[in-house]
């Protein structure tokens, strides 16, 4: 019963679209946070990121959560077409490092492709206008693990070199979520 919930929970914010949320044009919030790569934690930061090129920023509500697996396994998978685009991904949620750690280093979701940033206090989303949301207490993960933290929107952004962002993306499922991301990154990187 609590999966349910959980399914039901995420799929609300999964589906609403990014109605708040940063638009085309507006300047990307620079951010820092403590994220994971592959299972080990060092200091990301937006602003170095965007001197190698086009970042896609995607929120995402928890992980090992059904959509947000889904979302990053396919991330996981598409992440060379990405990287052959000049661009990178990170992913942020308000998980705790700790999750992020084991999440990030799963070969059925990040697989060590890319990293993953913890907002565990949701400034970050905030920032980006996002909705932020309390989950349900005592609610579990597919581990059957507590989540024990809030959930951002599932929302994407691709941010420009020059700190802009080029497209906002919400309102999607996971999996069409990261198409859209790419097919954006692609056309971004057409118009040069």
């Amino acid at each position: 019963m609590k999966r349910l919930v959980l399914a039901a929970f995420a799929m609300s914010l999964a589906t609403l679209p990014a109605l708040a949320a940063l638009k085309a044009g507006d300047a990307a919030p620079q951010f820092a946070a403590q994220a994971s790569l592959a299972g080990k934690t060092f200091n990301y930061s937006l602003n170095k990121a965007l001197k190698k090129g086009p970042v896609v920023v995607y929120f995402y509500p928890s992980s090992f959560t059904g959509g947000c697996n889904i979302q990053a396994h396919t991330f996981a998978v598409d992440s060379d077409q990405f990287k052959a685009l000049g661009a990178t991904i990170i992913g942020v949620s308000l998980d705790s490092i700790g999750r992020l750690n084991d999440f990030s280093k799963d070969p059925e979701y990040c697989a060590g492709k890319f990293p993953t940033a913890s907002d565990a206090d949701g400034k970050i989303a905030k920032s980006y206008d996002l909705k932020v949301a309390e989950g349900p207490p005592g609610l579990k993960d597919t581990r059957g693990v507590d989540i024990g933290h809030g959930f951002a929107e599932r929302t994407t952004f691709i941010v420009t070199p020059d700190g802009k962002i080029a497209d906002t993306i919400g309102g999607l499922a996971p999996a069409e979520n990261v198409g859209q991301a790419l097919a954006a990154v692609r056309a971004l990187t057409a118009k040069k």
